[in-house]
């Protein structure tokens, strides 16, 4: 199935409607259509489908709205995070600047890491560290990171990791609700195609009813 913009799949769904409305209760296109074997019980049957395939891509929007909603949670939270380490870090690469090795303990040591994982890690083990030794807190006292700033960052922490979960799940939610309808989309659109191909043989003589069907007639 060719990929449709998703803009236009109302779009196409509303003309779905109206083509199966007009068929059904314009009496010429109607008498027509039953004649060619599209009676009130088969236009029942593509309306059966239009309302599955209309549910499906409700439930993709509500998916994909679910998504972008928890994904702009998760972004909110690490951007968060991302200032507060960022900070803390800077300050306690000077207190320790002469102390390799409560640098190394703290991973402060070299350039920040760039991937999602590696940066999570750092993060975590500076704030899971810091908070257990008390020493450590002394000396971070000095540039004013208290004990509720490393308590406050390590709950942070543990909020990303959720918020990231959560976005996860939405996501994966949002991608089986996507098959889903083009899955929909697919039966609707063959189910059509044939419906309007009856059509045009029907109406060839009436372009103008055709029109009532959703399908332009080209002068």
């Amino acid at each position: 199935m060719a990929t449709r913009p998703k803009s236009s799949e109302a779009e196409i769904l509303e003309q779905y409607r109206i083509a199966l409305e007009n068929a059904e209760t314009q009496t010429e296109i109607a008498t027509v259509m039953a004649e060619l074997g599209y009676d009130s019980a088969v236009i029942g049957e593509g309306k059966a489908l239009l309302t599955e395939t209309r549910s499906a891509y409700d439930l993709n929007k509500t998916e994909d709205d679910e998504t972008s909603a928890a994904y702009a949670d998760f972004s909110s939270k690490k951007e968060q995070l991302e200032d507060t380490f960022t900070l803390h870090r800077k300050k306690a690469k000077v207190v320790f600047r002469n102390d390799a090795l409560t640098a190394d303990k703290l991973a402060i040591s070299g350039a920040m890491p760039r991937t999602y994982i590696k940066w999570l890690e750092a993060t975590k083990k500076f704030y899971s560290v810091a908070t257990t030794d008390t020493d450590i807190q002394s000396k971070l006292a000095r540039l004013k990171i208290s004990t509720n700033d490393l308590t406050s960052a390590n709950t942070a922490i543990a909020e990303l990791e959720t918020a990231r979960a959560e976005y996860l799940k939405e996501k994966g939610e949002s991608q089986d609700a996507t098959k889903a309808k083009d899955s929909a989309f697919a039966k609707m659109d063959d189910w059509m195609s044939e419906f309007y191909a009856v059509a045009k043989i029907g109406l060839e003589d009436n372009p103008q009813l055709l029109e009532a069907l959703g399908k332009t007639v080209r002068g």
